[in-house]
């Protein structure tokens, strides 16, 4: 068996009893392991623990950092590199090989690495769900979440969901996958999405105050062409088209065709609750 790596694996955790496990087990060939508990009522840290992983706490003011960014700042780091996972999520073997592999390369100071998601009873290999690249892993001085305006206030929790991390250097891609076990079913894909969709419609009533400022210009102009999406008309129409249609979601079957769906649904979601934010912001001027 090789040595452990020199890695350390930021896991934001709470009551993630059902699932940390098996992060855990799929990330042990790493040297420092830290779970980032926000307070769990469950065995979160009782089960971290027995697998060897330090558990620190964190506790949300409602403002910035949220839980990534604070414990990027924060916490004592074993390492220079940290990898970034969630308990609902799996590094196979050939990711570990890939990034064994930059580890002695050193070619860049930070990559993404591929995600697939499981979804209804298999995996989501369309709807633009597949390749989804994220920047993961990294020098932790270098890099650090962005800070939309007015993202802290939204009700979608302490923790950093659809900010992305704003690196100081260039990047590169992984091999191997990580896998993301995120919706066992329906009803807990509406309860996350619906949080999300705070997020979302903030961000439409406020904007996205450093839109493409250190990001990668992939990703930048990703979200340019996302603003740009907010004012077309019949925008749930159009978002399944594009999962469904542009992105080949029917060749995934009837879980595609469920998940293109439920996207819809989730844009009409931002809609509407950013339709809601700004009466609200009229009434009170």
């Amino acid at each position: 068996m090789p040595d452990p790596a020199p890695i350390s694996v930021l896991i934001p955790a709470k009551n993630e009893a059902a699932n940390l496990a098996a992060c855990l087990a799929s990330v042990a060939w790493c040297n420092d392991l830290v779970v980032v508990d926000s307070g769990s009522s469950d065995r979160t840290a009782e089960i971290a623990r027995a697998a060897g992983a330090r558990v620190v706490d964190f506790k949300w003011n409602g403002e910035f950092p949220k839980k990534k960014n604070w414990a990027l700042a924060s916490v004592a780091w074993k390492n220079d590199w940290v990898f970034i996972i969630d308990a609902d999520e799996r590094a196979t073997p050939e990711l570990q090989a890939a990034m064994r592999t930059a580890l002695t390369q050193n070619t860049h100071p930070g990559f993404y690495v591929n995600r697939r998601f499981w979804f209804l009873d298999g995996w989501l290999n369309h709807c633009g769900y597949y390749p989804s690249w994220n920047l993961r892993f990294f020098r932790h001085a270098l890099g650090r979440y962005e800070k939309p305006a007015g993202a802290a206030a939204t009700g979608s929790g302490d923790n950093e969901v659809h900010e992305h991390i704003e690196l100081q250097g260039t990047t590169g891609y992984l091999g191997g996958e990580m896998e993301h076990y995120a919706f066992p079913d329906i009803a807990t894909w509406v309860e996350k999405h619906n949080r999300y969709s705070n997020w979302e419609a903030r961000l439409q009533l406020e904007g996205l105050e450093n839109d493409a400022s250190g990001l990668d210009p992939g990703l930048a102009r990703k979200r340019r062409l996302r603003r740009l999406a907010w004012s077309l008309p019949f925008r749930p129409a159009l978002r399944f088209f594009y999962h469904y249609v542009w992105r080949a979601g029917f060749l995934d079957g009837y879980r595609g065709y469920v998940f293109c769906r439920l996207m819809a649904w989730y844009e009409f979601l931002n809609a509407v609750k950013a339709r809601e934010l700004r009466r609200n912001a009229q009434d009170k001027s």
